[in-house]
């Protein structure tokens, strides 16, 4: 499809460049995530997009092993954490330590000093535990005792949480949610996939046998390439509306943020260039709407016993908003 008019011509080179690094990725995290094709290309597409992801589902479907897969495929600093109801914030961010020798405050960094950062089931913890992660998802840095300390690039939170009608969950804030760019869920496998699990899960776990295929320096120029891929005005004005419609829904008492908008435009460019191209289509901001906006929405009391989901809400906005057609 040649590119909307007054877009720029899609640049060979660069793309070439992307496509083989996001391929090698692509096929070391699905040897062992198997039949869940869609759940890594969204991965991808947040971690170029600069965002960071909200695996949601049952225990035992492999959300910890989609966040180790990615983590060790790429070459680049990880630390895992998992969230527990006695887990302290300053474990996460970390903490000044007096030191007897220097006559002064040391600053130890906590776990979230990584840049790809598992958080394993994190409403598990306390409310002000999770609410540790807020500043550094949000601006890369964390602030301790007045002083700022910046994170390295790339950045990317990968957390998984059980559903909330689990024992033992606290549900995230609002605010929190609003951090993570978008949730998946993993889902069942097929009987097909499952039955290969046996046979490449069957003895050691494989996740322990990854090794890089991208250094850290190769994500950080993908990311700037990212950044560069051209969003025509009617597609700007379009995400606008499909945001805009969530907040006057009849069926939500909670819509999207601005942040919601700037994440799901953020995503749609790094979802252009996987798919080889360096302009949004309409496709790609249909496509993420309902991960990108779904997790941020509070349903009414109506709509909850009507059993409507804010994914189907976010589903009918999509089908009823009409699609721009930008001149070619």
């Amino acid at each position: 499809m040649p590119p909307p008019a007054g877009g720029r011509a899609p640049q060979p080179v660069g793309l070439a460049e992307l496509s083989a690094v996001v391929e090698r990725v692509r096929a070391s995290v699905e040897s062992v995530l198997e039949g869940k094709p869609e759940a890594v290309g969204l991965a991808l597409t947040v971690l170029l997009a600069e965002g960071h992801l909200l695996i949601e589902d049952v225990p035992g479907v492999g959300k910890t092993l989609l966040a180790k897969a990615l983590a060790r495929s790429v070459d680049c600093t990880v630390r895992r954490i998992q969230f527990t109801p006695d887990l302290l914030p300053s474990d996460i961010t970390g903490t000044s330590v007096f030191d007897q020798n220097r006559r002064d405050f040391e600053f130890k960094p906590g776990a979230i000093f990584a840049q790809i950062v598992v958080g394993d089931e994190i409403n598990r913890a306390s409310p002000k535990t999770q609410s540790a992660l807020l500043e550094s998802m949000e601006e890369g840095q964390v602030t301790v005792d007045g002083t700022s300390y910046p994170l390295p690039s790339p950045f990317m939170v990968v957390a998984t949480q059980n559903p909330v009608e689990m024992e033992g969950t606290y549900p995230l804030p609002e605010a929190q949610r609003d951090r993570f760019m978008a949730r998946i869920s993993i889902g069942y496998p097929s009987p097909e996939a499952e039955l290969q699990m046996l046979d490449v899960h069957g003895g050691a776990s494989p996740v322990q046998e990854l090794r890089p295929v991208a250094h850290a320096d190769d994500v950080v120029k993908l990311i700037e390439m990212v950044r560069r891929v051209h969003v025509a005005d009617e597609l700007r004005r379009y995400a606008v509306a499909l945001v805009g419609a969530t907040r006057t829904s009849t069926e939500l008492r909670l819509g999207a943020s601005p942040r919601a908008t700037l994440h799901l435009l953020r995503a749609a460019r790094a979802a252009a260039a996987l798919d080889g191209r360096d302009y949004v289509i309409p496709d790609d901001l249909q496509a993420l709407a309902v991960p990108v906006l779904a997790h941020r929405l509070l349903p009414t009391a109506e709509a909850q016993l009507g059993r409507r989901t804010p994914e189907q809400v976010v589903h009918d906005l999509v089908l009823q908003l009409p699609i721009p057609h930008p001149a070619r």
